[in-house]
């Protein structure tokens, strides 16, 4: 027999002595079916301390992700790009020692030039053309910097093959036809410096989009399947954020439009403190191409009088919103250390078989953001707090209480606990319920059975019957305003107040005898 103690004692020493950087992870000891099971959570490392590795095989060998059931080492890209990861990268401020001025796209420098002295006078005003190139970090004497090719370039390409966008169209939501052949609708490489690429790319996703009808009042309005600002949001991010090293210039942007969804990939994960979580939180963003994305907020793109990018951290946020405005499903980030992959959904969230299931509910008080979130559960099965207020666009705190809400309703159930805490449609609600109303569990009876001849707290009430404490708060309530059930002192509010059932019950009972 192990010893648990001994067990759990040696594993804090492994994580203490043979890994670096050091692991302090919290270990108990749990009894389970008469065994004794020894638990260990490791919170996660800061990025600024990745990768956690074994010492005696070394950074490369040592380090491991974990996939499914499998520990699978990390390639040494990955290494390379947790480890660049700590500090700030400066690949966009390499110097190309081939590349010279005339490299340079004529138009864009006037543009960017004209722009920079008129909204940055104090620090551009006064220079000559070749100075603010200089200053701007275009150029670094007289040679180009990569950050400056890809913003102003005439043709990035020449030096870089791949660093481009591809774009492709298949009919299928798994990829090619297999039955007809058909490989792609649409194949494009979209090449160039930055500001063509993304005009370019939306021109591609705008010739293979349809458009959907929305009535909207005595009218109709005319929409693209994805919201272009969405689209455009993702197309810069991916070319702004993505991967500049050496390592990662073999690999293009991927722009994939399914049936079903559109993908947008780019090699190299999330940078900093921004995370899958906290994307688009206010006050959370950083940038691994600091340079490049400097430039950007000053380079027009071709044909509009926008620039590329705004650098306020605010493109997913402007992503959200667009799709939120749109009725639409937020997106799906994917961080994979070697790339990061965004999915649009593609439907209405507020359709006509939501609307009808809404309708059959016949819940009062329901919020807008609710009826979002019922429908966002009704087309992907579950969803956490954060989905919740990435596609209703509510705080934290009010979207805690309208889960909670929902989950007292009864149209919702809870699936763990805290941050775990996940929801889905309650049974009986969802694809497949047919008739005019939706039936859902009335607890008046199981709670009145629970109360018979004693006095509960909600928290006694819910253990009894199986629910949650919201759920039997509602009951509660519902019961009270009937006459059925009464308080035994203390406040309402309080969970530790106790109820009774009242004299009323045993009239009813005496009529219906």
């Amino acid at each position: 027999m192990l010893d648990p103690a001994k067990v759990s004692a040696d594993l804090a020493a492994v994580c203490a002595e043979e890994m670096e950087p050091p692991l302090r992870p919290v270990i108990k000891v749990h009894r389970f079916e008469e065994a004794d099971l020894v638990v260990a959570e490791v919170p996660a490392l800061d990025r600024s301390r990745k990768p956690c590795f074994y010492k005696g095989a070394g950074v490369n060998q040592g380090s491991f992700v974990r996939v499914g059931d499998d520990d699978r080492r990390l390639s040494s890209y990955e290494v390379h790009l947790l480890v660049a990861n700590r500090g700030q990268p400066k690949d966009d401020e390499e110097v190309l020692p081939d590349a010279g001025v005339e490299t340079l796209d004529g138009k864009l420098v006037d543009a960017f030039v004209g722009r920079l002295r008129e909204r940055r006078p104090h620090a551009f005003a006064d220079l000559d053309r070749h100075a603010v190139l200089r200053r701007a970090k275009v150029l670094s004497g007289d040679r180009v910097t990569l950050a400056g090719l890809l913003a102003l370039g005439r043709y990035p390409q020449d030096f870089f093959p791949q660093l481009m966008v591809t774009f492709v169209h298949y009919p299928t939501v798994s990829g090619a036809d297999v039955s007809t052949g058909e490989r792609f609708i649409d194949n494009v490489a979209v090449e160039g410096p930055v500001p063509i690429m993304v005009r370019d790319t939306l021109a591609a996703l705008r010739r293979n989009m349809s458009r959907r009808a929305t009535v909207r009042g005595a009218g109709r309005i005319d929409t693209w399947e994805y919201p272009e600002a969405a689209l455009r949001e993702a197309i810069v991010n991916a070319l702004a954020h993505r991967d500049y090293s050496p390592d990662s210039r073999g690999t293009q942007v991927q722009v994939e439009m399914y049936p079903d969804r559109l993908v947008i990939r780019n090699p190299g994960g999330l940078f900093g403190p921004v995370t899958e979580d906290n994307l688009g939180e206010e006050g959370i963003s950083s940038a691994r191409n600091a340079t490049l994305l400097r430039l950007l907020e000053d380079v027009p793109i071709p044909g509009s009088t926008r620039t590329v990018c705004e650098n306020r951290g605010s493109g997913i946020r402007t992503m959200l919103d667009a799709l939120r405005n749109a009725s639409m499903s937020p997106p799906r980030f994917a961080d994979k250390i070697s790339f990061f992959r965004v999915t649009f959904p593609n439907h209405a969230l507020i359709g006509p078989e939501v609307v009808d299931l809404i309708r059959r509910l016949g819940e009062r008080g329901l919020t807008g953001s609710q009826c979002l979130g019922l429908a966002l559960l009704k087309n992907q099965q579950a969803l956490d707090n954060k989905t919740y207020r990435s596609a209703t666009g509510v705080d934290s705190r009010r979207a805690t209480a309208e889960l909670g809400d929902l989950v007292a309703r009864g149209l919702v159930t809870q699936l763990g606990g805290r941050r775990w805490a996940r929801y889905e449609l309650a049974p009986g609600i969802g694809p497949g319920t047919t008739g005019s109303a939706v039936a859902r569990a009335d607890r008046r009876a199981e709670v009145l059975a629970a109360l018979d001849g004693r006095e509960l707290t909600r928290a006694e009430i819910a253990e009894v019957i199986g629910v949650s404490d919201k759920a039997v708060a509602r009951w509660l309530r519902i019961l009270r305003g009937e006459g059925l059930v009464e308080l035994v002192g203390g406040a309402v509010r309080s969970p530790h107040v106790r109820y009774r059932t009242t004299g009323q019950r045993a009239l009813d009972d005496q009529a219906d005898e």
